[in-house]
């Protein structure tokens, strides 16, 4: 883009504010601008490589926004949080398998981790049932009072 091009750019924005124009947009010889401002853009913007010239007039016609899609509605998550500061571990010792997983079913009285504070092996159960969707907290890692270690759905 060359500086001439940038200066043409510039007058149009100030065009645009000076006549409380929403959209602008002009297409020619494989150059295509379109600025727009409102609370979907924060800055006008340009696409694609600039032509020179000057610029030629073109709509001013508002564009019609595309509708917002609605969230999809979930389930909230629960969230398996630590009851107190220590070192996490996924399984009772190096050589097993971790006592949960992501998908594995848990209830009330599932043991989901086990956490050592002060050479204490602490046993943290779910208190909660349902299918283990995330596994925040890492094995072997310490972890504070509060913080999420699995989430369930």
């Amino acid at each position: 883009m060359e500086p001439k091009d940038i200066k043409e750019i510039k007058a149009i924005i100030d065009l645009m504010e000076k006549h409380d124009l929403a959209v602008f947009e002009i297409e020619r010889e494989g150059f295509r601008l379109k600025l727009q401002k409102g609370p979907s853009v924060q800055s006008p913007a340009a696409a694609l490589p600039a032509a020179s010239g000057p610029a030629e007039a073109a709509s001013t016609a508002p564009e019609i926004a595309p509708p917002v899609p609605k969230p999809i509605e979930s389930v909230p998550l629960k969230e398996i949080v630590s009851p107190m500061v220590g070192t996490l571990y996924d399984s009772a010792s190096p050589d097993s398998s971790p006592f949960v997983d992501v998908g594995k079913s848990v209830t009330e009285d599932t043991v989901v981790c086990i956490i050592e504070a002060m050479k204490v092996m602490n046993e943290i159960k779910a208190e909660t049932s349902g299918v283990i969707a995330e596994v925040v907290a890492e094995n072997g890692k310490p972890v504070q009072f509060g913080q999420v270690l699995f989430r369930v759905r």
